[in-house]
């Protein structure tokens, strides 16, 4: 259970706003409406599940934002739904509610690619800042997905010869050393180099690596 010293009401936090959902799974009625009224208190936008099956079922890979799972529930139990959830390739951080015993079990599926966890009973403090940290790295790292897509359609749109301009670029050929590798005028070099450019929307050369480098298109 969380601890009676709830923090005060606070208003709607930019997470909220952003969309994101807290999904809570629990088969203890009491803890899961204690979660519940915890997390919307603070502005979060929480959707409560039973079971896992419950869950299972209202899952779809747009989901953003959060999933507090609780490791011992009757038939399928948390670290199966994580299990389930890895098999659909769910990208929804999962934070694990566990009770002492089931620690070890929760350091296990760290490895697994779990956020984190947070052992019963915990502090209302506790929680939310677990979660605020576990949102916060949601959003990011949908972000850098968003980007990493963009990239990819931006580098499909590259000719076969801007695509070799653009690798020599990141490597840190000049123009010359280009021209030369590839048996082209640097005047060509240039065009070339100035379409890459454009269709990548990159305003600069380091805007232009940070990018590449970051969506981990580099070839």
């Amino acid at each position: 259970m969380i601890d009676e010293a709830q923090p005060k009401k606070a208003p709607a936090t930019g997470e909220a706003q952003a969309g994101q959902q807290v999904f809570v799974v629990d088969d203890d009625d009491a803890q899961r409406d204690s979660l519940v009224w915890l997390l919307e208190s603070h502005g979060h936008r929480v959707a409560p599940y039973a079971c896992a099956g419950d869950f299972l079922a209202a899952w779809n890979e747009t989901l953003t934002g959060c999933l507090m799972l609780d490791v011992r529930m009757p038939g399928m139990n948390g670290l199966e739904l994580f299990d389930e959830l890895a098999r659909r390739h769910s990208v929804l951080p999962v934070v694990f509610i566990t009770g002492h015993g089931d620690v070890p079990m929760a350091v296990s599926v760290l490895k697994k690619g779990a956020v984190d966890f947070i052992e019963k009973p915990f502090a209302a403090e506790d929680m939310l800042r677990l979660l605020d940290s576990c949102l916060a790295r949601e959003r990011e790292e949908r972000e850098h997905r968003r980007d990493a897509a963009d990239t990819a359609r931006r580098l499909a749109q590259l000719t076969v010869r801007e695509r070799e301009v653009l690798d020599l670029i990141i490597v840190g050929k000049l123009n010359k050393q280009i021209a030369d590798v590839l048996g082209i005028s640097i005047k060509t070099v240039e065009v070339h180099r100035a379409r890459v450019m454009e269709k990548m929307g990159a305003s600069s050369l380091a805007a232009l690596i940070r990018q590449i480098v970051s969506a981990g298109a580099q070839s």
